[in-house]
């Protein structure tokens, strides 16, 4: 019987090129032997990507707004490896096997709510030995913050919160494929289970075992000297030695032997929970320690980001103040020249009506040219400035 197979692999910023040139088979040349670069053409893609998957990163992030903080350590990527087993694809045939994908690309789109818009790649490899699909994707949870406003975030750990979360997902995904009339098995997953160092003891019966180690002998019982029995029962028969003492003496050597090899066992046992317990008391110290150093960062971050604040503030403040005294004083000076040059315009036309001047732009154009001297303010700041440039040429 065939099974469902997805697997989850994360990624961070520093892994994306490689598996941008796997996957989009940007290579030259593959280390996987698998690969026949003759059937690449047959790859097909789901969802395709224009930009390497750092940019496309990039333009999701900020088109869509998305919170969160990343570091160089965050993990910002996740990848499924969809497939199942070459006989499965064989037998169902070339339009069922990209409808297989194509239902599997749906349930990503649906599982916890993610969003094809949130998908960055989805490319179908058909030049291996087993058709596969790799979609890559950006870890998004939808939540709120701290005001209640609803928001998506790129939160890798909270996507995959739960313990259980790939077990979740092995039995999702499963459940969406046999629904779409997919007749496979529900793939077996490899958990391991942790105990922790208190249950250990129950189940091993730690205390009892340290006991009984306390208590075992490992010296042989005394016996009677074969030789001095021997005398003894000299005029007697013989086999009693055969019969009687060698057969005891055997016997008590191997239990001797036995529980030595018990004393070993059950000391190892008790060495094991003791170094456990060391290693369980070491990890909570350290653990205590962490989080005393990420409660300080926290609170020398959120110092640090007030006092940011309110510096910025108050640089705003004070440009603000000086931004507006300056159109204060520009509005002024509007002012001033505005009434200057009504004052200019009336006195002209009062000297051209009392020495009975014909035209006042003569009169104007006669001023300007023999005193070398523009009404025009503008007019004028530009004849000064050639008159400094050509002397400081000259």
């Amino acid at each position: 019987m065939s099974y469902t197979i997805i697997r989850n692999a994360k990624y961070k910023r520093e892994n994306l090129k490689g598996i941008f040139r796997h996957n989009e088979r940007r290579n030259k040349n593959y280390s996987n032997k698998n690969i026949d670069k003759e059937k690449s053409n047959l790859n097909y893609s789901l969802k395709d990507t224009q930009f390497t998957y750092e940019k496309e990163f990039d333009r999701i992030r900020k088109e869509y707004n998305l919170k969160g903080q990343i570091k160089t350590v965050s993990n910002i990527i996740c990848e499924y490896i969809i497939t199942s087993d070459k006989a499965f694809f064989d037998t169902i045939g070339k339009d069922e096997t990209k409808r297989y994908f194509e239902t599997a690309y749906k349930f990503v789109c649906e599982y916890k709510d993610l969003g094809e818009q949130y998908i960055l790649s989805a490319k179908v490899h058909m030049d291996e030995e087993t058709p596969h699909m790799h979609l890559v994707f950006i870890p998004v949870v939808h939540t709120t913050d701290k005001k209640g406003n609803n928001i998506d975030k790129i939160a890798c750990s909270e996507f995959w919160k739960a313990k259980d979360s790939y077990r979740q997902l092995q039995n999702a995904f499963h459940s969406y494929i046999t629904a779409n009339g997919f007749d496979l098995e529900r793939g077996n997953p490899s958990e391991r289970v942790h105990l922790p160092v208190e249950d250990y003891k129950k189940i091993t019966n730690f205390e009892k075992i340290k006991t009984v180690l306390k208590d075992i002998k490992l010296e042989l019982p005394e016996t009677p000297d074969v030789k001095s029995f021997g005398k003894l029962v000299r005029n007697r028969d013989e086999k009693i030695q055969e019969l009687v003492v060698e057969p005891r003496d055997k016997m008590i050597k191997e239990q001797q032997e036995q529980i030595s090899l018990l004393y070993l066992t059950l000391q190892n046992q008790v060495n094991t929970v003791e170094r456990a317990s060391k290693y369980e008391k070491e990890r909570k110290s350290i653990m205590h320690e962490n989080k005393e150093l990420k409660e300080k960062c926290e609170n020398l971050e959120n110092d640090y980001s007030f006092k940011l604040k309110e510096e910025i503030q108050n640089i705003e403040n004070k440009y603000k103040d000086e931004i507006y005294q300056l159109e204060k004083e520009n509005s002024f000076l509007r002012k001033v020249i505005n009434t200057f040059q009504k004052t200019v315009d009336k006195f002209i036309h009062w000297v051209c009506n009392k020495f009975s001047v014909s035209s006042e732009e003569e009169f104007i154009r006669d001023f300007e040219f023999e005193n070398a001297i523009y009404l025009d303010p503008e007019k004028q700041i530009e004849y000064e400035e050639e008159l400094e440039y050509e002397e400081m040429e000259w």
